[in-house]
């Protein structure tokens, strides 16, 4: 969940309750590249701090693809990052017009370092909960484990994550993230950066339908799925985020270019505006 944040939502079941499908999207949502977060970890200091943020994104997809449903969603969080590698974030997720509007809550736990003579490489162990607004119990716990490696100048790097989902059901996905980083302006206490990033998921999914059959003069609704493990969606971003002491802005513009899967066809591309704002507290110790 460090470093390069990469973090996993289960919200199929949400979109269950809105039609009739009982498709098992795995959703690729959740935190953006937080450029704060990574140059208070690169300097060699002892840190102990706790980073809140809410995000704001204008549209909302899973996996890349249209629900049906026009709504933006609102996701806070607060985490805590120490010197030793051990982190803790607790978040959520707010959607417009899905009932509940208040999604679920994941707990999670993790464990980061990095290693190699300039510090380039990364890895970060973790363990999420989540906690559903009603009864979903598909998928209530991941185990996740990230790979990533920068240059030197940190302008290039890439990161791996896969995950193993389980619950009343199991799933696996893969996540990589490359991002470029081009600073526009800085000064001793500010700071402007350009960070075009592209992400691919590849995930285990069950797309679903139903089907009329007449049986003896008399309709029934007959389910049917398919399982893949596939590339579901790869998508494209454009944020600028801007730094000042303890605060950190960042605007930018998404495409989704999901990938049909199954007996899926004409996926439209999608897109959306993302934003967010976070603050940190530095609890450290002062002597």
């Amino acid at each position: 969940m460090l470093f390069f944040s990469i973090a996993t939502s289960f919200c199929s079941y949400a979109q269950e309750k809105n039609d009739e499908n009982v498709d098992s999207l795995i959703d690729e949502l959740f935190f953006n590249d937080q450029q704060f977060l990574d140059e208070m970890l690169e300097k060699n200091y002892i840190y102990n701090f706790i980073y809140t943020s809410l995000s704001y994104n204008s549209k909302t997809f899973f996996s890349g693809r249209d629900s049906g449903i026009d709504q933006f969603n609102i996701i806070p969080q607060i985490s805590y990052y120490h010197s030793s590698g051990f982190n803790a974030s607790i978040s959520g997720i707010y959607y417009e017009n899905f009932t509940p509007s208040w999604d679920f809550t994941s707990v999670s736990l993790g464990y980061f370092k990095t290693f190699g003579k300039s510090k380039n490489f990364m890895y970060n162990l973790g363990y999420t909960k989540y906690f559903y607004s009603d009864d979903f119990d598909y998928f209530t716990n991941s185990l996740d484990i990230t790979l990533g490696i920068r240059n030197k100048k940190r302008t290039l790097g890439t990161t791996l994550a896969a995950s193993y989902i389980f619950g009343t059901d199991e799933s696996y996905q893969i996540v990589s993230n490359s991002f470029m980083n081009f600073t526009l302006s800085r000064t001793a206490n500010f700071a402007m950066r350009f960070r075009p990033n592209i992400s691919f998921v590849i995930a285990n999914q069950t797309f679903g339908k139903y089907t009329i059959r007449i049986i003896n003069g008399r309709r029934f609704f007959v389910y049917s799925g398919t399982e893949v493990f596939d590339l579901l969606n790869t998508q494209i971003g454009f944020p600028i985020s801007f730094s000042r002491e303890s605060w950190d802005l960042e605007l930018g513009y998404y495409l989704n270019l999901p990938n049909p899967a199954a007996d899926e066809n004409n996926l439209s591309n999608t897109s959306f505006i993302g934003f967010s704002v976070g603050y940190l507290f530095d609890v450290s110790k002062k002597k």
